[in-house]
């Protein structure tokens, strides 16, 4: 900016400036009007700069807000987990100072035990027999031998999207599974509550949610798929919740792993070595069956551990601790233990992946582009589901396209519809094709899904193409610049490899011989009617202006001799139908071109060699029946310049569009060749 620019820039920029006391002082300095458009253009080119800056600065925040964005929804997750974690290490800490104080009183509780060995177990039982009398249809709850009430109360539920409040429920936690009950208002006698849901401690995982006035005490518990919110009456039962849940899943994680390892078989007595080997039976050939350490603690809280990273969307980490697990197992025996946490970790391998098949499903949202399914898709493929992935990424791809098709609005003329829908569908295509190149490169058997996927895609592109080029009844030359538009962009994916031109030709090819037809049918009509007024004069064209622009049309046509045919002044030697009918046909040929497939050779061949027909038989009908010697020469003048004129164009054009020579068109001029004749004569053609 100049120097006189920052003086300007500074004053607009004081915070004592007025804007009346300024436009005063420079009207009484300016010399006239010229001075002051001059300052007001320094003003504008101030003010347009300073709309740039404003511009750029506020671009630059915003990408600096999307990233701000995405950064607090990865640390609001994080701080969920390590919410989660601290949690699990205040209860770690807090079962460990319980055990190092329980070594005390041990001797009195077995004391206590002995004297009273199930009094405290059957009054659990008793006392969650009393309450689970209250709920209705929770009968059968009890059926689980050795299930017993750990804590209970009263909750409030609120929906996980909107934070509205849904409903009053009671929770029962027992040692192995928490009962949720829904508060019945009006009903009286002794059943408050209504059977709702029950869920195993395996099953589901606890987040503390942070406070958020009003919305304070509550937590979440996490379940595939789904997932609920409850609010405690006061942070301190909220605190209880907390702490007894997570207790009682740990203790019932250590209950188990006990269990197993008290099943363990122990080796048998050695017996007494016969001396007679014919006496050692089948069973004392086998060797003892190896044992797997699955006593490490990843291991035994690794079912858990994937049912948190199911809930918490952590795809990747659970992937992760799969792969781990199989890394160690690779070489171990299989063993009981080791089937039976195979099954509990292939039920969360079906979890994970009925989550992912959801992630890639068309009622997600599509605006994120096939980038948007690379994480779902990548974890499918770690999981051994390539082929599920593949179905499902092309399955969104298509949808998606689908969806961008219809979005797209029908205005304004044809060929523009036409080239937006080539610009969304093409570049859609291609930028599946490089994501699917991208994400199944170590999959080449799934290229083949593509290539079907392509072909199914073209077709859905060309149904939208021709509702509006060929349903709608447009112009040939309109057809023509649309199925050009789509060759052209067709011909970009040959870039990735991927040649669909001969897809779209043979979809387009039944409508654009529909199109040729018809219009042929439409030239021979208009020539016929030219021809039934046809009173073989002259044209003249009035004026130099319009024989010039009728030159630069012929020209156009390809027809550089069409100076020889205009006389003196403003008029040409030929008559108008003759004209009219070359231009015609010429663009005819030109617009077929454009449509040209190789199925059309034959179709667009035929059809130039019966328009043709109609006029030469018209030259030869008026040859044969006019008597006046001058009119005669006159029409045989204009059958010469159709055939040594117009037909060696159209045959020349032809062979330089197609690549072949048009024997046809050569044969129909080589059998209507005119002849000089005598004036009264009635020969015309031979």
């Amino acid at each position: 900016m100049s120097e006189t620019g920052n003086r300007l820039r500074k004053l607009l920029e004081s915070p004592n400036f007025d804007p009346q006391n300024y436009v005063k002082q420079l009207s009484q300095q300016s010399d006239g009007d010229r001075d002051l458009q001059e300052h007001r253009q320094k003003i504008q080119n101030l003010a347009d700069e300073t709309a740039q800056n404003l511009k750029k600065n506020v671009y630059k925040n915003y990408r600096q807000f999307i990233e701000t964005a995405k950064e607090i929804s990865y640390l609001e997750s994080e701080m969920y987990q390590l919410s989660h974690i601290l949690t699990e290490q205040k209860s770690i800490m807090e079962s460990i100072t319980q055990s190092l104080l329980s070594t005390d009183k041990d001797e009195t509780s077995k004391e206590m035990q002995a004297a009273f060995p199930k009094e405290t177990e059957e009054l659990k039982q008793r006392t969650l027999t009393s309450l689970l009398e209250k709920v209705e249809g929770a009968k059968n709850i009890m059926d689980t031998p050795g299930r017993h009430l750990i804590y209970n109360g009263d909750l409030v539920e609120f929906d996980v999207d909107n934070m509205s409040h849904i409903q009053k429920v009671h929770a029962f936690l027992m040692n192995d599974c928490l009962l949720i009950a829904t508060w019945l208002p009006n009903r009286r006698g002794t059943v408050k509550y209504q059977y709702n849901a029950l869920y195993d401690l395996e099953s589901f995982a606890v987040v503390n949610v942070k406070d958020n006035p009003p919305m304070k005490d509550m937590f979440k518990i996490l379940m595939f798929p789904d997932s609920r919110i409850f609010q405690a009456e006061n942070s301190k039962i909220k605190k209880e919740w907390l702490e007894i849940l997570d207790e009682t899943k740990k203790s019932k994680v250590s209950k188990d792993r006990h269990k197993k390892e008290e099943e363990v078989p122990t080796s048998p007595a050695r017996p007494e070595v016969s001396t007679n080997p014919f006496d050692m039976d089948d069973e004392d050939l086998m060797e003892p069956e190896e044992v797997v350490n699955l006593s490490l603690e990843w291991i035994q809280e690794l079912p858990e551990d994937l049912d948190v990273c199911i809930a918490q969307r952590d795809f990747e980490g659970a992937v992760d601790l799969l792969d781990k697990l199989n890394e160690y197992l690779k070489d171990q025996p299989v063993t009981q233990k080791v089937k039976e946490l195979r099954a509990k970790v292939d039920e969360r391998v079906r979890q994970l992946t009925e989550v992912l098949v959801f992630e890639l499903s068309p009622d997600r949202s599509l605006r994120g582009g096939p980038k948007a399914t690379r994480r779902a898709v990548s974890q499918l493929i770690r999981l051994g589901q390539s082929t599920k992935a593949c179905e499902l990424f092309l399955k969104n791809r298509a949808v998606a396209v689908q969806t961008a098709i219809r979005q797209l609005r029908i205005e304004g003329a044809t060929l523009l519809y036409i080239h937006k829908l080539c610009n969304i569908f093409f570049t859609s295509l291609l930028e599946t094709a490089k994501e699917f190149e991208m994400d199944f490169a170590g999959n080449t058997g799934c290229y083949s899904a593509f290539v079907v996927w392509s072909r199914s895609a073209m077709r859905m592109f060309v149904n939208a193409f021709s509702k509006q080029v060929f349903d709608s009844k447009e112009s040939l030359s309109t057809a023509a610049e649309c199925v050009k538009v789509a060759k052209e962009h067709c011909q970009q994916l040959t870039e990735i490899g991927l040649d669909l031109t001969f897809t779209l030709q043979s979809l387009l090819v039944k409508d654009v011989k529909a199109a040729l037809l018809s219009y042929k049918d439409v030239i021979i009509e208009a020539t016929k009617h030219r021809n039934s007024e046809e009173m073989w004069r002259r044209m003249n064209l009035m004026t130099p202006e319009a024989l010039a622009k009728l030159k630069e049309e012929m020209r156009g046509c390809g027809v550089n001799t069409f100076e020889q045919y205009t006389g003196d002044d403003c008029w040409v030697n030929l008559s108008y139908t003759v004209v009219a009918f070359s231009k015609q046909m010429m663009n005819f040929l030109e617009e077929g071109l454009k449509l040209y497939f190789p199925e059309l050779h034959m179709v667009l061949l035929e059809s130039l060699r019966e328009i043709i027909l109609v006029a030469v038989q018209h030259v030869d009908y008026s040859l044969r029946c006019e008597q006046d010697a001058e009119k005669k020469a006159f029409i045989l003048q204009n059958a010469t310049f159709l055939h040594d004129t117009v037909l060696p164009v159209m045959e020349r054009r032809f062979e330089e569009g197609v690549g072949k020579p048009a024997k046809q068109l050569q044969d129909l001029r080589k059998s209507t060749r005119p002849v000089r004749v005598n004036p009264e004569s009635t020969t015309s053609l031979v």
